[in-house]
Order: structure tokens, then sequence, then C-alpha cells
């Protein structure tokens, strides 16, 4: 918990420090969450490459809309907000665009304890999930974040959080049922 603590102490100085025109804090800053981002970007769109685009758009949002953040501990949520934000204008230009949603390649990422099997089957249980509950799912298991910062960043109320939330467990313990993942969900 306290290096959880630094950890998002260290983010807000860069954020107030990005705030005030600090080139090499920006770069800290991004080269800190890029990661984090690109990740639930793969988990929300399922493909590296439409992640990639993805997290490059929520950079140049993050950049542009961060002086006007007040409270640098909301950089988290803000950060995935424009994550959930950009996502959804994506995901609906690509059924724009053909139709219907295409049934994504899970992210390659591995589970820290999962072996390569079952991280595949926790990648596939995941992206077999609508995108709302797949975003729910990935701030709350992976970023760890609560269900009010879940609802900020989705712009939705809490108890909607909760649903989408409740969903995607049910239907990830469904997915991995032969697999003892205890720890996950």
């Amino acid at each position: 918990m306290a290096r959880k603590d630094t950890s998002d102490l260290f983010d807000q100085l860069l954020v107030v420090e990005v705030q005030r025109g600090d080139k090499r804090a920006a770069e800290r800053l991004f080269a800190r969450w890029n990661p984090r981002l690109l990740r639930a970007a793969r988990r929300y769109c399922g493909d590296g490459h439409a992640a990639g685009d993805l997290v490059q758009d929520c950079w140049l949002a993050i950049w542009k809309g961060l002086r006007t953040l007040r409270d640098p501990s909301r950089f988290r949520s803000y950060a995935f907000a424009v994550l959930h934000r950009r996502g959804s204008d994506q995901l609906r230009h690509i059924v724009k665009e053909r139709g219907a949603l295409t049934n994504a390649s899970p992210a390659t990422e591995p589970s820290h304890k999962a072996s390569q099997s079952d991280s595949a089957a926790l990648n596939q249980a995941f992206a077999s999930l609508p995108p709302d509950q797949r975003l729910a799912a990935h701030l709350h298991f992976v970023e760890g974040l609560t269900l009010a910062e879940i609802a900020e960043v989705q712009a939705i109320p809490e108890g909607t959080a909760k649903s989408r939330l409740f969903h995607a467990r049910r239907k990830l313990k469904a997915a991995l049922s032969p697999i003892d993942e205890g720890e996950l969900l």
C-alpha cells in the first residue's frame, strides 16, 4: 500500500511539474503511464495496432487538457477517462466502417502468475467481453480502480459500473472455470 501511495504521489508531482511547463517531467509521466495506457487499450481494442493508435490519440488529448486538470490526484481517472472516450469513438468508427465489430485477437501480455496457456485463456476471456465490461474489468482487476473511479472514467453512475463489473466477473469466471484464477476474481 505504501508503494502505491508513493507512486501516486510521484505521479501527482509529475503532473504539477508538467502543468508548469517542465518537459522532462512530461517525458517521465509519459514513460510511467504509456505502458499502462497501452495495456488497457489492448484489452479495450483487442488489437495491438489499433491500441497503439488509440494511445497516441489519448496522449494528444491528455497533453492538451492536462493544464486544466485542477486536482493532480485525479490524473489516473483522467487518463483512463480519455482512453475510454477515445476508445469508444474508435469502436464506433470501426463499426461504422466495417458494418460490425470483428472478433479481435486477444492481447499478448502474459499474466504475471499464469502459464502461457492460462494467460491465453484469460486474454481470450477478456476479449470475449463487451467493450464497456472489458474496460471496467481491466480498470478494476489490472489497474486497481475503485467503483467510483470506474464510474468517473466511463461517465456512468456508480450502480452501472457495479453492474458492468458484476457481469464481467461472472462471464470471466464462467470462461475460466477450468482454470484456478482465484486471485484475479
